[in-house]
């Protein structure tokens, strides 16, 4: 048996195996092979994705000549960096008090490079325990060392700040943090991480892919407790229905992450229609109140702290299992299982948005009650 033969068999005996699937998104709907479910499954958060007047407005405003929209056929560093870029990360400098901004290709590529390009041997790295794979993926190509620290544990985040401060000589300290968590669904203690910052002097890098759009009046969960980190990250494929992700720091780290920056140097540029979509949006931003305070409602009834809600299930097959029955009864969810979520804490995600309505919730909750 070949080895990926191997890996596969190997992937299904732990209830691990993967696959695609045709979805056609219609709003709060989704038609996977013919059938039609709620969609508990999408980071859409403020429901934007299949707004038909937003999209005409957007449309409407275009220029008539649009061909150069459809492409962008170079990196940023050579013929790819379009006045929209310029345009796009304007707006985002000015709905956050004239911070340096720098729009990438995806949040993953973002949490991937940043670190890497604003780290060095001298210096040390403590990441949340739980922080997303694309900032594990980063702080594996680190040259400087790292560690994890306990999931929100702000006493043993103090012992290795401690320690570290102690024993080494480093030029920077970086901790690492999501503010609100795509899998658990919970908000990292910024404030208390703002006075451990205060009194450690280490720089604050804080992942808002799942806030943005939602706290704030919409600029993310450390404007609405009021820190303010030295690099904050952000999607603009979630909450803001469009695609890319943006950093937000200072003008000379924005000037190293351009010399620096690898999948920056090395990545298409996005085109230009949905550079123009994204500004579009960030300047409709505080508009979009009602389908915040939609989506806070929901969250309530539902009985969660944020949008994301996990069902927790326990061991692999039971997650696939009570997702499968789920889906049996018209709500389109995923099991979560190891290693993206630790052994023994595979769950169904379910992830709210404000395209839902109040039944929606409800006749979720009568099928999980049923299931458990």
């Amino acid at each position: 048996m070949s080895r990926p033969q191997t890996t596969l068999e190997q992937l299904k005996a732990e209830a691990n195996y993967r696959f695609l699937v045709e979805a056609e998104n219609q709003g709060a709907d989704i038609l996977i092979e013919g059938k039609r479910y709620k969609n508990f499954s999408s980071n859409d958060y403020l429901g934007l994705a299949g707004n038909l007047p937003l999209q005409q407005a957007f449309f409407s405003q275009l220029q008539p000549d649009s061909e150069f929209l459809l492409s962008n056929p170079s990196s940023r560093l050579l013929t790819g960096n379009s006045l929209h870029y310029a345009r796009l990360e304007g707006t985002l400098s000015t709905l956050f008090g004239g911070r340096a901004a720098l729009v990438l290709g995806s949040g993953y590529l973002a949490n991937a490079g940043i670190l890497p390009a604003i780290t060095g041997k001298g210096d040390f790295i403590l990441a949340d325990k739980r922080v997303h794979a694309s900032l594990i993926d980063g702080l594996r190509l680190c040259e400087a060392p790292w560690e994890r620290f306990r999931h929100n544990d702000m006493s043993h985040l103090q012992a290795l700040l401690s320690e570290a401060l102690g024993y080494k000589n480093y030029k920077n300290i970086w901790v690492v943090t999501e503010s609100l968590f795509s899998m658990d669904g919970d908000f990292a203690p910024l404030q208390a991480l703002s006075q451990l910052r205060e009194r450690y002097g280490f720089k604050l890098y804080v992942d808002e892919a799942h806030a943005f759009g939602l706290y704030g009046q919409g600029l993310g969960y450390a404007r609405e407790v009021g820190v303010e980190p030295d690099i904050v990250l952000a999607t603009l494929g979630k909450a803001l229905a469009s695609c890319g992700a943006f950093v937000l720091c200072s003008h000379e780290v924005r000037e190293l992450l351009i010399n620096r920056m690898r999948p920056l140097l090395f990545s298409t540029a996005l085109p230009p229609i949905n550079l123009l979509w994204s500004d579009f949006l960030l300047k409709r931003l505080a508009e979009f109140e009602p389908q915040r305070q939609k989506l806070a409602r929901l969250v309530g009834l539902m009985g969660g702290q944020s949008p994301i809600v996990p069902l927790m299930a326990g061991e692999n097959a039971k997650a696939l299992e009570v997702a499968d029955m789920l889906r049996q009864r018209g709500f389109w969810v995923h099991a979560i299982r190891s290693p993206t979520v630790p052994r023994g804490q595979a769950r169904v995600r379910l992830s709210l948005n404000a395209g839902l309505e109040e039944e929606d919730i409800v006749q979720l909750k009568e099928a999980w009650n049923c299931i458990g």
